[in-house]
C-alpha cells in the first residue's frame, strides 16, 4: 500500500466476495491510516464506479464474483487512472496481480509502517460505509476506529464469543455485520473467522458439522433452515451454541426453536445501523423468549437511546416516535454531505428515520423499519433506490417500491408502475433495465402497470394501501 503511495487519510475501495485476502486488504489500508470503502460484489458496474468516483478512491482492490464477473476487469472500465489490483488468481489487463503486488512491499516500509501506527488516532475515519438511506442517493457514512473496537467488543461481550470459537461470516465483508462484528470481533476475541464467499444453506449445514461450528450470526431465514434439518436429524449441528439474528421480525416460536430443537445456550438479536456503527441494543441471556422475539433489547455499555415525539420532545416509556440514538458509536457525518449530516445527528443525537417505543423493563421495540426500508435475506433495500432507477427509463412517468412477505428471503421487493401517456412498456423491459443497475437482491420480484398510485391526504403515495394491493396481486 505505502509502495503505490497510499497516504494517511486516502480511501481505498474493496469490491470483492468475502476472502481472506479481502481481510488482509482492508486490515493494511487501517495500517498505513487509510479509510476502507466497502463495496457490496453484488454490486453492477453502474452502483461500483459511483461509489468509487464520490469516495474519492486511490486505489482499488477487487476480485472475481462468481461465474462470468471479473470485478478487476470492470473497475479497469471506470478507475481513470486509479490503480486496480486484481485479487484473482489471474489479474485482469491493466490490473495488478495480487501476489505481485504483496511481493512489492520492501523491508524499507516497515518503519513507515511503524510510523503510520503512531500517528493513528482514536478518532481518525477508518471506513466509509455507504448506505442508501431513504433518498435514494448513496451516502458515505465516515466511521472510527474507536467506534468500530469498542462497539464490537461490547458485542463479542453480550454473544459471548471467546478464543476457540468457530464462527462463519455469512455477511458479506462489504456490510458493517460482515467487515465489523464478523471479521473484527474475530480478531478482537481470538475466535476463528470461517468467511463465506458465498451462501448456499445446503453447503452452510455441512460447514456447521465439518468445523464445528459454535456461532452462527445470520437472518431469521438462515436459522429456519437449520431449524428445518435438525427436526430430522437430532445429532445435527451439536456444535452450536449461540445464535444471533436480527433485520426483521422474529416469530416467538423461531425463538423456541432455537433453543429447544437446535439446543443453543444463547440466542441474541439487536438493533443497529450504519450511521451508529452497527450495534445499539442487544438481548442478554437469561431474556425471556418473548422479549429475544419482541423486542431488541437494551443499549450496549457507551451507547444512549431515546425516543422523540414531532416536535424533538422526549417520550416517556411506552411511547412510540422516531428512535434516537448517541453514544460513542455515532459516525462522523456523511462523506461531502454536511445538509444531510445536519438534518441525521441533532445536538449530538442520531436520528435514525425508525419508529419505536421502550418499555418500562428498558427494551427497545421496533416499530417499522426505516420507514418503507424493505429487508431481503439480511440486506437493507431501500424503495426509493429502486424508485429512482426505475423513473430513468423513458416509459416511466411514476414507480412506486413495496415489500412483500417471502418464504425464503423475508421480504422482497414489488413494483407498481405508471407509464408515460402514448407508452406501453412491457414488465420484462422493465425488469431488465433494473437487473441492468441493481445489484440482482433489489431488482423487483414482481412489478405491476397501473392507471394511477393511491394517494394520501397530502398527495403522497399511500404505501399501506399498495401493501395490500400487492399482497392480493401476488396471492396464488
Amino acid at each position: 500500500m505505502i509502495g503505490v503511495g497510499l497516504e494517511a487519510g486516502d480511501r481505498v475501495a474493496l469490491w470483492a466476495p468475502n476472502s481472506l485476502d479481502w481481510a488482509v486488504a482492508s486490515l493494511a489500508v487501517l495500517f498505513v491510516g487509510g479509510a476502507v470503502v466497502p463495496i457490496n460484489a453484488r454490486y453492477t458496474h453502474h452502483e461500483a464506479s459511483d461509489l468509487v468516483a464520490r469516495a474519492g478512491c486511490r486505489l482499488i482492490v477487487a476480485d472475481r464474483a462468481g461465474p462470468g464477473r471479473d470485478l478487476a476487469a470492470e473497475a479497469i472500465g471506470f478507475a481513470g487512472g486509479v490503480p486496480v489490483v486484481s485479487l484473482g488468481p489471474t489479474g485482469a489487463v491493466g490490473a495488478l496481480q495480487w501476489s505481485d503486488f504483496v511481493a512489492q512491499g520492501g523491508s524499507d516500509a516497515a518503519a513507515e509502517v511503524d510510523r503510520r501506527l503512531v500517528g493513528l488516532k482514536p478518532e481518525d475515519v477508518s471506513h466509509i460505509q455507504y448506505t442508501s438511506g431513504t433518498t435514494g442517493t448513496p451516502k458515505g457514512a465516515m466511521l472510527r476506529h474507536r467506534a468500530m473496537v469498542e462497539t464490537t467488543k461490547e458485542w463479542a461481550g453480550v454473544v459471548g464469543l471467546t478464543a476457540g470459537d468457530r464462527y462463519p461470516v455469512v455477511s458479506p465483508f462489504s456490510h458493517i455485520s460482515g467487515h465489523k462484528t464478523g471479521l473484527l470481533a474475530c480478531l478482537l476475541t481470538g475466535a476463528a473467522a470461517l468467511p463465506l464467499s458465498t451462501l448456499v444453506l445446503d453447503d452452510f449445514a455441512q460447514l456447521v458439522d465439518d468445523q464445528r461450528v459454535t456461532v452462527v450470526q445470520g437472518p431469521p431465514t438462515l436459522f429456519h433452515s437449520l431449524v428445518d434439518r435438525a427436526r430430522n436429524d437430532q445429532a445435527a449441528f451439536s456444535s452450536l451454541r449461540v445464535g444471533v439474528t436480527g433485520a426483521a421480525v422474529i416469530p416467538p416460536s423461531l425463538v423456541r426453536d432455537m433453543y429447544d430443537v437446535l439446543h443453543l445456550d444463547r440466542v441474541v438479536t439487536a438493533y443497529g445501523l450504519t450511521e451508529s456503527t452497527g450495534v445499539c441494543t442487544m438481548t442478554r441471556a437469561g431474556d425471556a423468549i418473548e422479549v429475544v422475539a419482541e423486542t431488541s433489547g437494551r443499549p450496549i455499555p457507551g451507547v444512549r437511546v431515546q425516543i422523540a415525539g414531532r416536535a424533538g420532545e422526549h417520550l416517556a416509556a411506552g411511547e412510540i416516535g422516531e428512535i434516537e440514538v448517541a453514544g460513542v458509536g455515532i459516525m462522523l457525518g456523511y462523506l461531502n454531505d454536511p445538509e444531510a449530516t445536519a438534518a441525521a445527528i441533532r445536538d449530538g443525537w442520531l436520528a435514525t428515520g425508525d419508529l419505536g417505543w421502550i418499555g418500562d423493563d428498558g427494551n427497545l421495540r421496533i416499530v417499522d423499519r426505516l420507514k418503507d426500508m424493505v429487508v431481503v435475506g439480511g440486506f437493507n433495500v431501500y424503495p426509493a433506490e429502486i424508485e429512482k432507477v426505475l423513473h430513468e427509463h423513458p416509459a416511466v412517468s411514476q414507480a412506486a417500491v413495496v415489500g412483500l412477505p417471502d418464504e425464503r428471503m423475508g421480504e422482497v421487493p414489488a413494483a407498481f408502475v405508471v407509464a408515460q401517456v402514448g407508452s406501453d412498456p412491457e414488465v420484462d423491459s422493465l425488469i431488465e433495465h433494473c437487473e441492468d443497475r441493481l445489484a440482482k437482491f433489489k431488482v423487483p420480484r414482481s412489478l405491476w402497470l397501473v392507471d394511477a398510485l393511491p394517494l394520501n391526504a397530502v398527495g403522497k403515495v399511500a404505501k399501506p394501501g399498495l401493501r395490500v394491493e400487492a399482497l392480493r396481486r401476488s396471492e396464488p
